[in-house]
């Protein structure tokens, strides 16, 4: 698979966008973290607190990064941009309703997949300046890949199971972790691991194979 760009130009895109957003970026960080603390503390979360915290990194990163930054480079950033906001529509819609989409606050192996995959993006940063990478030539936060490794972890524990919400996060989870191989981003092959977890834990669902997703017979719609 050829992509329209190589990996100077590529890391030339996060640059521009690091330089020109880092005060959004930390701040989106924080708040982030400060939600998500919030979250798996207490006993009954503000399900409505995350998922309109997904909203925004959704809609966030269609147009402070697809549509502003990655379009100088890859004319794809468009379709990639309209489907963000699409995903950020959903869950806005899901914001508005209240009791439309929970998180499930008991503690299981699903529930620790989520704290770990959503630690993970919060310190996707750190990761890829292990892993080498150097700032601001690099993917930080309030980008395509960090916003859906903390979606597909919240979907572990979501009530209820709802392919249409994870479709585009899984779809993006092919996308993004092709970098990993592509453009070097090892970070990256967690999206493969996520969207795995997920579709499984959907498909189990679906055929009544989870037995803490066999009572979830509401459906998105």
């Amino acid at each position: 698979m050829s992509l329209p760009f190589g990996s100077a130009e590529f890391a030339d895109v996060f640059g521009a966008f690091n330089a020109a957003l880092w005060p959004a970026v930390l701040a989106l960080w924080l708040i982030s973290a400060g939600v998500l603390i919030a979250a798996f503390r207490a006993r009954e979360p503000s399900h409505r607190s995350l998922v309109v915290l997904l909203a925004f990194h959704w809609s966030w990163s269609a147009l402070a990064y697809h549509a502003a930054y990655f379009t100088r480079i890859n004319p794809a950033a468009w379709l990639f941009a309209g489907l963000f906001l699409i995903q950020g529509v959903l869950f806005a819609r899901c914001a508005l309703v209240p009791g439309l989409l929970r998180f499930s606050t008991t503690r299981s192996k699903w529930r620790a997949l989520a704290v770990s995959l959503a630690v993970f993006s919060l310190a996707y940063p750190i990761v890829n300046v292990v892993l080498g990478l150097r700032f601001p030539r690099m993917a930080t936060f309030g980008v395509p890949c960090p916003t859906t490794l903390l979606t597909l972890g919240l979907l572990l524990i979501a009530e209820p199971r709802s392919w249409v919400l994870a479709a585009i996060p899984v779809a993006w989870a092919l996308v993004g972790g092709s970098a990993a191989f592509l453009l070097g981003v090892q970070a990256d092959l967690m999206l493969l691991v996520a969207a795995a977890l997920v579709v499984g834990r959907l498909a189990a669902s679906r055929f009544g194979l989870d037995p803490a997703g066999v009572s979830d017979d509401v459906t998105y719609n």
